[in-house]
């Protein structure tokens, strides 16, 4: 057996790229689109890492998606957790759970869906900065 994606149902997929591509820096490596079946699949993965994928679902006519709790959450290891969630702050995304401990932080994408970012290897010192940050909604 292998592990091949995880598929994440999206309302809007300009929305969901630009969090999943430009905002947590994965890349798209494939797309199928059924004007039949009246869906798209973008199939994304962390750079280096192909084979562990997330498959973007959008189906082309509107449904709503509650909160996605339901799902759990994606993970992904991060060389520097302080520097990724600076720069998906300064992309505009809340950060959840801040990284107070140098480990763990928790982020939602626009549907909800909720992303573990794990430091890479040991926890980082502990920073004043996310030390002291409150968690905001749901992780």
């Amino acid at each position: 057996m292998k592990y091949l994606h995880t598929m994440v149902r999206v309302s809007n997929i300009e929305n969901s790229l630009d969090f999943y591509c430009n905002k947590l820096g994965l890349q798209e490596v494939n797309r199928y689109e059924s004007e039949e079946g009246r869906f798209t699949l973008v199939f994304l993965s962390a750079p280096g890492n192909e084979d562990a994928q997330v498959e973007l679902t959008y189906n082309w006519d509107p449904e709503d998606y509650d909160e996605g709790r339901n799902f759990g959450h994606l993970a992904y290891s991060v060389k520097n957790i302080y520097e990724t969630c600076q720069q998906l702050m300064d992309g505009g995304v809340t950060i959840n759970r801040p990284p107070r401990d140098g480990r763990m932080a928790f982020v939602r994408s626009p549907d909800n869906v909720s992303i573990e970012l794990l430091q890479e290897g040991d926890p980082l010192p502990k920073h004043d900065t996310w030390a002291n940050m409150d968690n905001t909604g749901k992780w």
